[in-house]
């Protein structure tokens, strides 16, 4: 007698881990039922498109060798878009994985029709192993995206130190960077981190507050532009620039040591003064004042002065500047009056680079 095997799933893109779990739901028994959601059916349940049409779909599926029939689910009863197709075949097992979110259903259908409901361990087939929705994340993920500066509120993005009323001022940059051209020193204070998981597919805000730091940098990688965010739990845009009257008044000075933003996170800190300078850094993006938002940025650095940081060299007629980031190393912000006092001091310091604002359009 032949054991029918059944098992159900979106599998909108095919990866390695539905590969594994249709092989150990195969070894079940000694027939493999595919079953697929529907076009309509992925959508009314994600909101998404599908990746490929549903003829070419079954098409993949009937290619396997562990598969030997493949049918498509079409009810919109969330979860169960494959009862009509599993009442007609009448299978001996359902098999599921262990994060099943429908296993109630199942079971009761399972119950209603004598067959066997069996969950199978999520048996990673590759090191990393990976989801349907990363992978479209992955494919929906930018070529290059900016880094960033930030003037003034850092650490008010960490939701632990969070402060109502105060901000976070930053400012995406260019030149660009992307998975194989990083033209920048590593472990910078330039928000690397988020934008190396932004251009990976992967979610950059919560793979920052994963490492135990805020959300301000992927925030503005994303957003662009010279930004104040309001210092919260997520990111709350308060106001949003081009940043057009910083173009040529930006530098960065590589200080020669990596910098440990994670390492940094619990610190003792004048939050009081980082909230102060917030304040005034947002002042000067409002009233678009070079030397207001210079005021911000210096009152910020006298903080990370009492944290025990390094002073900065004086490179020319610099207005102000800061260590970016947690600090303690990689890169340090210099502002300028003019472009000619930034260019100047560009071109009489080593490890002194260009940076502009950047801002995409909206069109």
């Amino acid at each position: 007698m032949i054991t029918k095997i059944f098992v159900s799933g979106f599998y909108d893109i095919i990866h390695a881990g539905h590969i594994q779990f249709f092989r150990e739901a195969r070894s079940l028994g000694d027939y493999l039922i595919v079953s697929f959601a529907s076009e309509q059916v992925l959508w009314e349940s994600r909101r998404r498109k599908p990746s490929i049409p549903d003829d070419h779909k079954k098409v993949i599926l009937e290619s396997l060798c562990m598969v030997d029939k493949v049918v498509c689910g079409e009810s919109l009863t969330p979860g169960m878009d494959f009862e009509h197709v599993f009442l007609k075949e009448r299978p001996d097992i359902l098999a599921v994985t262990e994060d099943d979110c429908y296993g109630d259903l199942k079971k009761e259908l399972c119950a209603r029709t004598g067959a066997r409901y069996v969950v199978l361990p999520k048996t990673p087939p590759c090191p990393e192993p990976i989801s349907t929705t990363q992978l479209v994340n992955r494919i929906k993920a930018p070529a290059s995206v900016p880094l960033r500066v930030d003037f003034a509120g850092g650490w008010l993005d960490v939701p632990r130190y969070a402060r109502p009323g105060a901000y976070i001022v930053n400012c995406a940059i260019s030149p660009f960077v992307s998975l194989d051209h990083w033209p920048y020193e590593l472990r910078a204070g330039l928000g690397g981190s988020g934008a190396w998981a932004m251009l990976q597919g992967r979610d950059p805000v919560q793979s920052e507050l994963d490492l135990g730091v805020g959300w301000q940098d992927p925030a503005v990688i994303a957003e662009t532009g010279l930004c104040v965010w309001r210092s919260g739990a997520s990111p709350v845009l308060d106001i949003k620039s081009t940043g057009d009257f910083l173009a040529g008044r930006m530098a960065i000075f590589h200080t020669g040591y990596a910098h440990d933003t994670p390492g940094m996170a619990d610190g003792c800190r004048n939050y009081d003064r980082i909230a102060q300078s917030s304040l005034i850094a947002r002042a000067g993006v409002m009233e678009r004042n070079i030397h207001e938002l210079a005021a911000g940025v210096a009152l910020y650095h006298s903080v990370q002065l009492q944290e025990g940081m390094a002073p900065l060299p004086v490179v020319g007629e610099e207005l102000a500047k800061k260590y970016l980031g947690g600090g303690f190393g990689g890169y340090a912000l210099y502002l300028f009056a003019s472009r000619e006092d930034r260019d100047a001091a560009v071109c009489l310091h080593g490890g002194m680079r260009a940076v502009e604002p950047f801002c995409k359009s909206p069109f």
